[in-house]
């Protein structure tokens, strides 16, 4: 085994054992004995939810909702190409599967079943619903491991494809560095969806290289340019316009989300989630 990533196994093991302990991300609805919440019947709801003493108070049909008895499902999703390499080496891939530990270990040691998943060039890995250790730190070996230079990700269909493959209502954690847009309101329809974004701090704020070979980390292709105030100026104004839009995004469908740098304490970040 790779002995930065038994530092970084064991790193995120110790963390979540001492001092996640406790803590939950999550209430689902379900049949359970703990009310939820009281709402205006819909169409295709069970009739049976019905409470017909409110009902016939306030002439409308309402249903009233438990809280599950049964045990949180987890999801996590990695959205991977060779845009995780950026600046040296790939320090976006090891902060993903950084935080991808965390979220793991942290629902294994919470007892609930967890689901990891891949998506990259060659297509979707996914491990099935498990409580097994083994399993899970499979998955997570491979996030830190499978080469990604050089690899471009439709995501759109990604995520498309991952409507269809997660039948159970989950907890789903979508981790990417949200550099494209992406929609995600079909998922949060039928999931609680929490985004991640996993970004290089010069990502945000580029330093000033002058005349320069840029590299794309996707297809290889190299460009020369100068690369100086202005051009720094009007990538900054192009970046915030994007993930202004993808906060309104996030928003409108009641999607929770965080962004972690790769010089952050990954931890510290994702207590504000457990909170």
């Amino acid at each position: 085994m790779n002995t930065s990533y038994r530092t970084l196994q064991l790193k995120a093991r110790q963390q979540v054992y001492t001092l996640l302990s406790g803590h939950n991300l999550s209430k689902l609805h379900g049949e359970g004995y703990d009310f939820a919440e009281l709402r205006e019947y819909q169409s295709g709801d069970d009739i049976r939810k019905i409470n017909w003493t409110i009902t016939a108070k306030l002439g409308r049909p309402y249903i009233k909702e438990l809280h599950a008895n049964r045990e949180l499902s987890v999801a996590l999703c990695c959205l991977m190409d060779g845009s995780l390499y950026f600046g040296k080496e790939n320090a976006k891939q090891r902060t993903m599967t950084e935080t991808a530990m965390l979220l793991a270990y942290a629902a294994l040691h919470g007892g609930d079943l967890f689901s990891g998943i891949a998506c990259t060039h060659e297509g979707i890995e996914q491990t099935p619903p498990t409580k097994q250790l083994f399993t899970i730190e499979r998955y997570l070996e491979y996030l830190y491991s499978v080469p990604l230079l050089h690899t471009s990700l439709d995501r759109q269909g990604a995520i498309d494809q991952l409507f269809g493959r997660l039948s159970q209502c989950s907890l789903l954690f979508i981790l990417d560095d949200f550099l494209d847009p992406v929609d995600l309101s079909l998922l949060a329809q039928k999931h609680e969806v929490i985004a991640i974004t996993i970004r290089h701090r010069e990502e945000e704020v580029p330093r000033e290289l002058g005349d320069v070979v840029l590299q794309n980390p996707k297809n290889g292709a190299t460009k020369e340019t100068f690369f100086a105030k202005r051009s720094i100026a009007r990538y900054i104004a192009n970046r915030q316009a994007h993930d202004e839009k993808m906060r309104a995004h996030f928003s409108q469908y009641g999607i929770r989300h965080l962004r972690i740098f790769t010089d952050e304490p990954v931890l510290e970040k994702l207590l504000t989630l457990f909170r």
